[in-house]
């Protein structure tokens, strides 16, 4: 049984890892491609994908293939929702 918390609970532990964080934060001021990202971490493309792979699937952010490469973007909605869900406990 899935509750009611589950899709929220995978981002706040996807938003929990430090590289993640970051990521998100880079991606505050628009669309990246990875290896934009990439240069900015002291990490491999591979170590990179798995981050990109943690965060798209939880639906944070979403990705965009162009060539060899992927561009990503946040996924505002679900952002959103998120942040509402947090705003709501200070009520």
């Amino acid at each position: 049984m899935e509750s009611k918390f589950s899709e929220e609970a995978r981002q706040f532990k996807a938003l929990s890892d430090e590289t993640r964080l970051a990521i998100v934060d880079m991606l505050r001021s628009g669309e990246l491609c990875a290896c934009k990202i990439l240069e900015n971490f002291q990490i491999t493309q591979p170590t990179l994908s798995y981050h990109m792979k943690i965060l798209t699937d939880c639906g944070l952010v979403c990705g965009r293939r162009d060539g060899a490469w992927v561009h990503y973007s946040l996924n505002g909605d679900n952002l959103k929702a998120l942040g509402d869900l947090l705003a709501g406990f200070s009520r």
